[in-house]
C-alpha cells in the first residue's frame, strides 16, 4: 500500500510541475519586461511586432504575472522589481 501511495504522490507532483511552468507567451512577456529599451516607443513597437499583442493587453498580462508564483519562480529579479515599483506607485496614491 505504501508503494501505491507514493506512486500517486509522484504522479501528482509531476502534474503540479507541468502546471507550474509558464506558457511560452507568459515567459516571453517576462523576457521583454526584463530587457532595457531606449524608449517607450521602441518597447511598444517590439511588443506589437514580436509578441503580436497590443501594449494594453501586454500590460494586463504582465500585471497578472506579477502575482503569479510561477512567474516569480521563472524570473524572480524581474517580478520582484515590478512588485516594488507597483507598491511604490500605490503608496503615492
Amino acid at each position: 500500500m505504501t508503494d501505491g501511495g507514493q506512486a500517486g504522490e509522484t504522479g501528482t507532483a509531476a502534474e503540479q510541475t507541468a502546471e507550474a511552468r509558464l506558457t511560452d507567451a507568459e515567459a516571453a512577456v517576462l523576457a521583454y519586461e526584463g530587457r532595457s529599451w531606449p524608449g517607450p516607443g521602441a518597447k511598444e513597437r517590439a511588443i506589437r511586432e514580436g509578441l503580436g499583442l497590443t501594449p494594453v493587453r501586454y500590460y494586463q498580462l504582465l500585471n497578472a504575472l506579477m502575482d503569479d508564483p510561477r512567474a516569480l519562480a521563472h524570473a524572480p529579479g524581474t517580478v520582484n522589481r515590478l512588485r516594488r515599483i507597483r507598491e511604490a506607485q500605490r503608496a503615492r496614491r
